[in-house]
């Protein structure tokens, strides 16, 4: 199956009000941005427990639940996607302008490692 930006941003939103997340009419972009982040948290724990070598294995947990890093990943975009749905944001061409300016830059741009 392949997925668009937009089919991202327009499922994960539709998911998130069918579930509830959108009934509490005071979220604000702290609290999103905080639990995006706990998400990115629960891949480093993940890629802490299997390493380098696993970052694509996946499991079940014994409530059926995919568990895994890469399983973290897709819900941090899972996060993003529905944020930026509740606020119209246009990620597709935010991410094409970015895209586009990185190649412009210089190599290790600041000096920076990484």
């Amino acid at each position: 199956m392949s997925i668009t930006i937009q089919n991202l941003i327009s499922e994960s939103n539709k998911t998130a009000k069918n579930k509830g997340w959108w009934d509490d009419e005071n979220r604000n972009i702290g609290e999103l941005l905080a639990l995006i982040h706990s998400e990115v948290s629960e891949a480093l724990e993940s890629y802490r427990i299997t390493g380098k070598d696993e970052l694509s294995k996946t499991w079940l947990s014994k409530s059926g639940k995919p568990e895994g890093f890469v399983i973290e990943l897709a819900d941090v975009l899972i996060r993003i996607a529905d944020l930026c749905g509740e606020f119209n944001l246009d990620l597709d061409q935010a991410l094409k302008t970015k895209l586009e300016y990185n190649k412009a830059r210089p190599y290790r741009h600041g000096n920076k490692k990484a």
